[in-house]
């Protein structure tokens, strides 16, 4: 297997079936550049541009990305991560999904732990992170206000989604991280993998199977400070789900613990 670097291959609307044709015309890498040019939500696009120019006092001597942020990771991995969105002072700034902030340090801790990635910090592009079978991504590319895209920012990201989606065809498992990214992946995964859109709620540790052939679709809290500083996600429990998710597509594993 592969691994992802800091330079991610990173986006169609065919079904995954059609993903060799789709590859002669489209790569991560072009998905990538599509994401970092996107300006269609004009809210988004005044606020990560703010917040780049206003600077956290903390950060007030660095320049900030206040771009699109890109997936990142390996691009022959069986294990596809979906959060919500970039963070104001974290991806915003540093240009990397989950890097910078306190949810990236304890969500990456956490694929240390459970074998995903070469290194327990993501601090910054550029810092060694390695992702082994894992690529890390999200439903929203542009740090929204307070945390909340809009229906129609979602569904202007989507594309992006789908399209990666279709670029990882070793894809077993997908996590979503937070609700938010459940409901866009409830969204996209019918586009990408056919059959129904799930109609599961989320909760953490759901796993709800997309049919034969297809991956797992599982959720965890996101890891937010506001999950992780009371206690509502864990760390041994996140670190408990990876490796659950992992057991699910490794030879001869045994079925997952939850299933609906």
């Amino acid at each position: 297997m592969t691994t992802g670097g800091d330079s991610p291959p990173g986006t169609g609307e065919a079904p995954i079936g059609d993903a060799p044709a789709l590859l002669v015309a489209e790569s991560l890498e072009s998905v990538r550049r599509d994401i970092i040019a996107c300006a269609r939500c004009p809210r988004l696009v005044r606020y990560r541009e703010r917040v780049a120019r206003e600077r956290k006092r903390e950060f007030r001597a660095e320049e900030y990305w206040g771009r699109p942020v890109p997936g990142f990771g390996d691009p022959g991995a069986r294990l596809v991560a979906v959060g919500l969105a970039p963070a104001a002072h974290g991806s915003n700034r540093t240009g990397r999904v989950f890097t910078g902030d306190r949810s990236a340090a304890f969500l990456v801790r956490a694929f240390y732990e459970a074998g995903f990635a070469n290194q327990p910090t993501s601090v910054r592009r550029g810092d060694g992170l390695r992702y082994r079978d894992l690529y890390l991504t999200a439903a929203v590319r542009c740090v929204p206000p307070d945390n909340r895209p809009t229906p129609a920012e979602r569904t202007n990201c989507a594309p992006f989604l789908a399209r990666e989606l279709q670029l990882l065809p070793e894809a077993r498992a997908i996590l979503a991280l937070g609700g938010v990214a459940w409901e866009a992946l409830r969204e996209v995964v019918p586009r990408v993998y056919g059959g129904d859109r799930p109609d599961t709620p989320f909760a953490h540790g759901i796993c709800v199977p997309l049919g034969a052939g297809r991956p797992l679709l599982w959720g965890s809290y996101h890891p937010s400070p506001q999950n992780t500083n009371t206690g509502k996600l864990t760390f041994p429990m996140l670190v408990d789900l990876l490796r659950r998710i992992r057991a699910s597509y490794e030879p001869g594993a045994r079925p997952p613990a939850r299933q609906t």
